[in-house]
């Protein structure tokens, strides 16, 4: 059996067949020996993406990916903060 490529194209293709109705998420995984959760995956990431496309003023990706390395960098750091007490506190 040849692997199947599944291009951005093809995802688009299968998640637009499941909300036109013409399959469900569970068949389309099936049919393609996929999991339902990497179907569910795939609208979920199409939707997103849309609402993206209408909005008046487009979210960069690559902004919003900035930003969201930015929240992790703060959490980490406050993460190591917490501990750095926490292991102070604990010291006889």
């Amino acid at each position: 059996d040849p692997i199947e490529r599944w291009t951005a194209k093809r995802r688009v293709a299968l998640v637009v067949s499941i909300l036109k109705g013409e399959t469900s998420v569970a068949e389309a995984a099936r049919q393609h020996g996929l999991t339902v959760a990497e179907v569910e995956d795939w609208r979920e990431k199409f939707l997103a993406g849309a609402e993206n496309a209408l909005r008046t003023r487009p979210r960069d990706e690559e902004a919003l990916k900035d930003e969201q390395i930015k929240k992790l960098k703060q959490k980490i750091g406050d993460l190591v903060l917490d501990n750095d007490i926490l292991r102070e506190a604990l010291k006889p």
